[in-house]
Formats: C-alpha cells, sequence, structure tokens
C-alpha cells in the first residue's frame, strides 16, 4: 500500500470514465481536482458523500474545484447511479483496484468489530501542478463537499 503525503506528485492514472470518454490526470493540469475513493455505488454512506458533493458542486466549481469520484462498482453500475442521484461530476470504474492501491487506499477496515479488505474512503485534493495538496482521511459521508469548502476557507483565511 502507498503512504501518499501532502506534496508527494499524484500517482498518474489513464482510465476512462463511466461514459466510456478518456480521462488522464494530465487533464487536469492548471485546475485543482477532488479525487474522492468511495467503497461503492447505492450504499447509504457513499449516497450521502456523493449527495453532498453534489449540493455543494456550484460552491466548488466556482472555487476551480472538478470533483471525480472512484470506487470498484462497475462502468454500467456507476452510470445509474449517477442518473439517480443526478451526480454533476464523473465516476471512474476501478473493478481492478489499479487506482485505489496507486492511492494507497484498497486495505483493510474494522466495521462493527469485523474486519475486511475494501476501499479506505478517503478523497486527495491535488493541486493544478499535480501534487496532493491536502488528504481528507476521515471523511465526514453527509457534509463531504462542506467539508471540502471549509478546508478552502480556512485555507484562504491563512493564505489573505
Amino acid at each position: 500500500m502507498t503512504h501518499l503525503q501532502i506534496g508527494d506528485a499524484a500517482p498518474l492514472f489513464d482510465t476512462h470514465f463511466s461514459d466510456g470518454s478518456e480521462c488522464r490526470n494530465s487533464m487536469f493540469l492548471g485546475h485543482k481536482l477532488l479525487l474522492y475513493f468511495y467503497p461503492r455505488d447505492n450504499t447509504p454512506g457513499c449516497t450521502s458523500q456523493a449527495c453532498s458533493l453534489r449540493d455543494q458542486w456550484t460552491a466548488l466549481s466556482e472555487l476551480g474545484v472538478r470533483v471525480i469520484g472512484v470506487s470498484p462498482n462497475s462502468d454500467a453500475s456507476h452510470q445509474r447511479f449517477a442518473a439517480k442521484y443526478s451526480l454533476p461530476f464523473p465516476l471512474i470504474a476501478d473493478p481492478d483496484l489499479v487506482l485505489a492501491q496507486a492511492y494507497g487506499v484498497w486495505g483493510e477496515k474494522v466495521r462493527c468489530g469485523k474486519t475486511s479488505t475494501g476501499i479506505l474512503r478517503t478523497s486527495f485534493l491535488i493541486d493544478e501542478h499535480g501534487l496532493i495538496e491536502h488528504i481528507f482521511d476521515k471523511v465526514q459521508t453527509a457534509g463531504h463537499g462542506v467539508q471540502v469548502l471549509t478546508y478552502f476557507r480556512r485555507k484562504h483565511e491563512f493564505v489573505s
């Protein structure tokens, strides 16, 4: 498992969105990118997280942040999920866990006292130069959009 840190170069990827169009991280140079990893489409926590980001989409877009969700689900599952919840951002299917392993978000987790292996819910904010600016490893599923916006507001207060 990779242990990425703030300031590291984001792992490169060359894949496709669930609609079949190409997706490479080089496409986002010059923009901020929130690459968020979630375990599974249509589960309560993952749906809350996606809808939270959807609900803050306008504010995030105004800050120049592009959003992409990644999970092991299939393209067809992602297409149904995005349509059902009117998600304005694209999703990437990662059934072979290539991205999950490159970003170090596939591993052991404990839920309700049971240990399993799966996606460790994590979001990476990648800056305009392709460097990891921030890692959200304690994701607030129902408020993740606000969590990301709060990070930006705090950063702006200290920079100004």
